[in-house]
């Protein structure tokens, strides 16, 4: 492990994290971001090298349900960040995803793909989803979705790592959803590496299945439901 690999996860350890500044308020948040997190500084600047850079950069999307709208016009960039510092800077500052309304999403996807099915990157992937009852979300889903924020950006799945592509959360009225997107489902034995190390990290009990969908499936599905590839 290099040096930079051993700095990043300390950093990404939750017993490292800054102290939370003033909550903001809740209307207009998200957008706020874009105003509170540092500005991006080149790499040769030595306030930027006194920081602890990620292996890859990521961008945070937020989508809020309008139904007078195109889906694609309620999906908005907050912002995009390659350091743990600047990552604490702005998970610091965004309303907790159990204080989103129902019907609003999350999601954190590498630099330059985009959290939908047609992006190139997820055509050929898919999704470990855990779903969650209504109860879940005042004591687990915060803890559950940092959990996967710091899965991603501290690349948690070893080599497979380069298989995901983002993750999501999904507040709803009827029960929240929390997903893993990947690429090329094809690929199984990466992609159940995923949903193993998925599954340990949040330290599921034996009676929560994990189930991978693929995104083709999803595309395609006639009914309510789509049928697991997969489950762990």
């Amino acid at each position: 492990m290099s040096e930079t690999d051993k700095s990043v996860k300390v950093s990404l350890d939750p017993g490292a994290r800054p102290k939370s500044k003033e909550i903001l308020d809740e209307k207009d948040k998200v957008i706020a971001i874009k105003e509170i997190v540092q500005d991006e500084k080149p790499i040769g600047d030595p306030e930027y090298s006194m920081k602890h850079p990620l292996q890859n950069k990521w961008a945070l999307w937020f989508f809020k349900n309008d139904r007078q709208k195109k889906w694609e016009d309620n999906l908005r960039l907050v912002t995009k960040f390659d350091t743990v510092e600047d990552f604490w800077a702005l998970y610091n500052h965004i309303q907790l995803s159990s204080k989103l309304q129902s019907g609003c999403d999350y999601n954190l996807f590498k630099d330059g793909i985009q959290p939908m099915w047609e992006d190139k990157a997820n055509k050929k992937g898919g999704k470990w989803m855990l779903q969650m009852n209504k109860q879940q979300r005042v004591n687990e889903l915060d803890k559950i979705w940092l959990e996967i924020l710091l899965c991603l950006i501290g690349e948690g799945f070893g080599e497979d790592s380069d298989y995901v592509n983002g993750g999501v959360v999904q507040v709803r009225h009827k029960g929240d959803k929390a997903a893993i997107w990947t690429s090329d489902y094809k690929n199984r034995d990466g992609i159940l590496n995923i949903g193993h190390i998925f599954r340990s990290r949040l330290a599921l009990p034996k009676k929560i299945i994990l189930g991978f969908q693929a995104h083709e499936d999803t595309m395609s599905k006639s009914g309510s439901t789509v049928k697991n590839m997969w489950t762990v």
